[in-house]
């Protein structure tokens, strides 16, 4: 369910707003600056409650969020033109707000899900056992990029014989039914593996910091660690917690923000992590960037999902290539050819920039529809009616038959009506659907460092930072797209993405030099620190 709405809302927002990036793109600013401000707090909620308890309830406030959006969605495309004629589109507007508000929190939910199962629930199945922990995440990660074939093809495929209005209802059922049969299955793994009962109590925010002492015993802690410690030692924390002021309370957030990050600054992998942080500045991915620039570009939405699955193949072909890699070069090896080979990849995309059929067009100001848009009232884009809509012609031949129209989805009459080459295009999905392989490969191997890594203290707050650096670079692409939403600029976006995807890159080479030395280009056996499974995964001193 998490997936459809994934793939749907991006192309709902298109159609609700006239074929434009920006509305797509400001939910995904309030997504993004949404995990980035509060990703430590969640991730210190689930560290301070039982696992069960956090897994139930994000689970249920997910789906609940989604059927409800949903639900508002439908009223939106059946009374779109009531709602256009009242004050004046404000209630419209209000609509836009109320629907990205509650996808909103679904998103917090499921980042709370996500890194309860798969970033705690699965270290404590795979107990000690590294290589069991490697074959238990691929294994996560190819069911999750199943779904990426499944699940959008049959949204797809509903609302282009459809409408995106039976979409919203086959998606709001769908998670209806899917939430009681997780929360079952959630509750018979619970039952069947006793150990997840069992987890470290947790004090005050200060214990967050142990490991990072202990971890640096030889090296002199940051200062803001050293002050947690000095207060853990005096061993009063049960009474202060009764005597705390109601100003504490309002501060301590803000306190368990500032612990959060500083904790993951003194984490051994913490420029893992930012290598993988910095993929996230990219538009060269299947969110709901692409896919709504895709959309203006002519694409339906069942060719979307097909291509979708074609990526979510390419995923699963790199959680292959992952459990391969490790055992044959170890784990800190496997991430660098991982991501040389998404880097080699990408280079397609930025090839495309400059090929026929390529939107670039430098004569025209990225800022221009915005500018249009903020200082010159232009009123706020609506769905146009199939009868309004001018006829055009795409080289695709592929008509958007969404609402059973045969017209196609980018209806802008400034825009050439003469078909255009599909070079550029091809060579851009090409390189996207590609560079899946070593994407996930690397994004499966910086997982593993960091639950190898990270004790079950603080599993819950080190992620939550990691998923907030994540989104960090995410809210800027979007920023990006919100300044420069005409398609004529895509093209210095892809160019802009690869840049950051090969930065990403290297902090992870400075990473790996780091923990291997000169060792490091020796793949012919795997590094016995990365992968011995005697080491338990709680062991901080090693990488």
């Amino acid at each position: 369910g998490d997936r459809m709405w994934h793939f749907a809302v991006s192309v709902f927002l298109v159609e609700l707003y006239g074929n434009s990036l920006l509305l797509t793109a400001v939910y995904g600013l309030v997504v993004a600056g949404s995990v980035l401000l509060l990703g430590a707090i969640i991730g210190d909620w689930v560290d301070k409650n039982s696992r069960l308890k956090v897994a139930q309830t994000s689970l249920v406030v997910q789906n609940a969020s989604v059927i409800l959006c949903g639900i508002i969605l439908m009223i939106i495309f059946l009374f779109k033109t009531q709602l256009l004629t009242l004050y004046h589109g404000w209630l419209l507007t209000m609509c836009y707000i109320l629907v990205i508000t509650i996808a909103n929190i679904a998103n917090l939910a499921s980042t709370a899900t996500a890194i309860t199962i798969q970033r705690d629930w699965i270290v404590v199945v795979a107990g000690e056992d590294r290589s069991k922990l490697a074959d238990m995440n691929a294994t996560i990660r190819r069911i999750d990029q199943l779904t990426n074939i499944l699940a959008p093809m049959a949204v797809g495929q509903i609302m282009t014989f459809g409408s995106p209005m039976i979409g919203c209802g086959f998606i709001s059922g769908w998670n209806l039914m899917s939430m009681c049969v997780e929360y079952l299955l959630l509750w018979k793994v619970y039952q069947k593996t006793p150990t997840l009962a069992l987890k470290c109590a947790k004090v005050e925010e200060s214990e967050l910091k142990q490991l990072n002492v202990k971890k640096e015993s030889d090296v002199k802690p940051a200062e803001g660690v050293q002050l947690i410690v000095e207060k853990d030692v005096t061993g009063f924390e049960p009474q202060q917690e009764k005597e705390i002021s109601c100003a504490a309370r309002i501060a301590e957030p803000f306190i368990t923000f500032r612990d959060g990050w500083v904790a993951y600054y003194n984490q051994p992998v913490f420029l893992a992590g930012m290598g993988l942080a910095f993929l996230y500045m990219t538009v060269l991915g299947f969110d709901c960037i692409t896919t709504g620039y895709a959309y203006t570009q002519g694409l339906s939405g069942s060719v979307l999902s097909l291509l979708m699955g074609a990526s979510a193949v390419t995923g699963i072909m790199g959680t292959v290539a992952f459990t391969w890699l490790r055992r044959k070069c170890g784990l800190i090896r496997t991430g660098l050819i991982s991501g040389i080979a998404q880097f080699a990849c990408l280079v397609l995309c930025a090839i495309s920039v400059f090929m026929p059929g390529s939107p670039l067009d430098l004569t025209v100001s990225p800022f221009a529809d915005i500018s249009a848009r903020l200082f010159e009232s232009e009123p706020l884009p609506t769905i146009a009616s199939p009868e309004d809509k001018p006829e055009m012609v795409f080289a695709t031949g592929m008509p958007n038959l969404l609402n059973g129209s045969t017209t196609p989805a980018n209806s802008d009459p400034e825009m050439s009506p003469e078909p255009v080459p599909l070079i550029s295009v091809s060579l851009l999905f090409a390189g996207v659907i590609a560079a899946r392989v070593g994407l996930w490969s690397f994004d499966l191997t910086v997982t593993q460092l960091l639950q190898e890594n990270v004790v079950e203290s603080e599993r819950g707050i080190i992620n939550g930072v990691q998923n907030s650096m994540n989104y960090l670079l995410d809210l800027l692409h979007f920023i990006m797209v919100i300044l420069a939403p005409n398609p004529e600029a895509f093209g210095l976006l892809v160019l802009i993405s690869v840049s950051f995807v090969a930065m990403g890159h290297i902090m992870y080479f400075r990473f790996a030099q780091k923990s291997l030395g000169k060792q490091l280009f020796v793949c012919c056996t795997p590094d016995p620190k990365a992968v011995s499974d005697s080491s338990p995964p709680g062991n901080t001193s090693t990488v």
